[in-house]
């Protein structure tokens, strides 16, 4: 008697995983997020899970990539799209912003980054890869703004590094929902930071990122950092 084949545990593509992580954030927080539930979601054990992630920090890190991955698809084009650089500028910043409090891909950053703690070289070089990502791009942008007369002539390191800490602190609040700095409430901030610190014209001040001019013997730097 030839009995019933035993069907094969086959792990579903990586991608599937790593987007049902998203969804799972999304929908219930990182509290609801467990390997075993999980791979009722994707049809694996717990333990096939880590097998293939080992950690479920490295889980957290490889879902988080992940989603920069796509993010950073996103962002090259709109950086590439026809428009001025403060238009541009303007889109980056609102891709950077949380969507809202307990934004998915904001929340699982802060995990991560809770957790870098404790992590190895190899983890903390990938995270390092994700923000350098994100400050090369803003670099090139304050760069292009500066060599076409939209921004002034700033130390366009210096200035990535200030508005992306802006950027941060603002977006952590978003996150976890402290009152008065919803979206909308942050975009407004930082559009008046860009205008501040680099529009040309007469209403923009000097400003610590100004780059040293002629006067005090300086060289101006509208180079990116590299």
């Amino acid at each position: 008697m030839t009995g019933t084949p035993r069907r094969r545990n086959i792990a579903p593509p990586r991608e599937d995983v790593l987007a049902a992580v998203m969804t799972t954030v999304a929908e219930r927080g990182l509290d609801g997020l467990t390997m075993a539930g999980l791979g009722r979601e994707v049809h694996m054990s717990s333990g096939h899970l880590l097998y293939y992630f080992r950690t479920k920090d490295e889980l957290l890190l490889q879902t988080l990539e992940w989603s920069e991955a796509r993010l950073g698809t996103e962002r090259r084009a709109l950086l590439t799209a026809p428009g001025g650089a403060r238009e541009r500028l303007d889109a980056y910043i609102a891709l950077y912003v949380p969507e809202g409090h307990r934004d998915p891909h904001w929340t699982l950053w802060l995990e991560v980054w809770n957790r870098s703690q404790d992590a190895d070289d190899d983890a903390r070089a990938r995270q390092a890869a994700i923000e350098d990502a994100w400050h090369r791009d803003l670099v090139e942008l304050l760069a292009d703004g500066i060599a076409c007369g939209e921004f002034r002539a700033v130390d366009t390191g210096r200035a990535a590094t200030r508005l992306r800490a802006l950027l941060d602190g603002f977006s952590v609040h978003v996150t976890v929902g402290i009152p008065g700095t919803g979206r909308d409430q942050v975009l407004d901030e930082v559009r008046r930071y860009v205008d501040e610190t680099l529009m040309t014209g007469p209403a923009s001040g000097g400003g610590a990122d100004a780059a040293p001019g002629p006067a005090s013997g300086g060289a101006t730097d509208v180079t990116p950092a590299s």
